[in-house]
């Protein structure tokens, strides 16, 4: 009795490392975040190119502005395509991220800053495979807080 053993898809493969890439840039995000650490070395670790200036501008915007983020965004990311599907290269993720507990407030007195409420937002992303083998974004767009409801 012969038994076989399935090998994971290249294209599988790809989608659980770019989403985990996803997944990380969002948590080093909010890491740094609690301390508007725009300069944090772990932000590359997921992100890279425009994605990674993106999130350097944001946090360091807050910073100059005296803003800290308390709390985590959610998200709930889903992969749209992985290209070329021979060898994965890009992967694109669209997400219904949800900050509704993951918001600013002001450093010194902890009082809430006035950047309305959070809620649920479409976010679209793209992750590439690096030289290295490593999955990184390498940009997303977060759209307006009620831009999704799924």
């Amino acid at each position: 009795m012969a038994t076989t053993t399935e090998l994971p898809q290249l294209g599988d493969i790809a989608q659980q490392r770019a989403t985990a890439a996803y997944l990380g840039m969002w948590s080093d995000m909010a890491d740094a975040a609690v301390t508007s650490d725009w300069q944090s070395p772990k932000l590359a670790q997921n992100a890279t190119a425009d994605a990674l200036q993106t999130i350097s501008r944001s946090l360091y915007a807050d910073h100059y502005n005296g803003l800290v983020t308390k709390g985590r965004p959610l998200n709930h990311p889903h992969v749209d395509a992985v290209e070329p599907e021979s060898d994965p290269k890009t992967v694109t993720i669209s997400d219904c991220g949800d900050s509704t507990s993951w918001l600013k407030y002001r450093a010194d007195n902890g009082q809430p800053a006035d950047d309305g409420p959070g809620g649920r937002r479409r976010i679209e992303a793209l992750v590439k495979k690096a030289v290295d083998g490593s999955w990184k974004v390498t940009t997303f767009a977060v759209h307006e807080v009620g831009s999704c409801t799924g």
